[in-house]
């Protein structure tokens, strides 16, 4: 049975979740992250799209990203081949990384849009991997909070909403009381 294709538009803005291969490790060390990081550039600037977030988890990865010229099948095809490729090789492996296709969701409501980014980076802390979600260093959020520099993201398609104020972003990601009905249908997006 042939797949389904990706609804796919210029400027259509995904929330995209690449698990390792049974529930397995994706980054066994620092350099395999910085590595990720590499590819996420170099496709950026080959495929012109935006990433707005991201977080690099050990055997999980969640990227917020907005296309422009190129869909995003061709996108995530070559960021999780090039990874692929480069853990394989360095550890001696064949076979599949990421556990089948890639999920994907089409943001189209710039609520949820900005919920996805809050889900993005609490990840580390729903986890129990970091108490406070500034602390984990594998994702944009210190970017957003003007803690580290980046090429890499764009920020400011997510901090207009809050009147490019670091701090107003920060406080509605921390809140523990904003939004759980909104982190709960994004969860059961993603377990899908």
């Amino acid at each position: 049975m042939p797949r389904k294709n990706r609804v796919w538009y210029p400027g259509a803005i995904y929330h995209i979740v690449s698990r390792g291969n049974r529930q397995g490790h994706l980054f066994r060390d620092n350099r395999d992250y910085t590595f990720y990081l590499e590819i996420l550039k170099k496709i950026k600037e080959e495929c012109n799209y935006s990433l707005l977030s991201y977080c690099l988890m050990t055997n999980h990865i969640h990227l917020q990203i907005k296309t422009e010229k190129d869909p995003i099948w061709k996108i995530m095809h070559r960021i999780n081949l090039f990874y692929a490729r480069y853990f394989n090789y360095k550890y001696d492996l064949k076979g599949h990384v990421f556990q089948g296709r890639y999920h994907s969701k089409v943001i189209e409501d710039d609520f949820y849009n900005i919920g996805v980014s809050r889900y993005i980076h609490l990840n580390p802390v729903e986890a129990s991997i970091v108490e406070n979600a500034d602390e984990y260093n594998r994702s944009s959020y210190p970017i957003y909070l003007a803690q580290k520099d980046s090429e890499l993201v764009e920020t400011d398609h997510i901090l207009n909403f809050f009147e490019n104020n670091c701090n107003l972003y920060k406080k509605f990601v921390e809140s523990n009381e904003i939004n759980k009905e909104l982190d709960k249908e994004i969860k059961l997006e993603i377990d899908l």
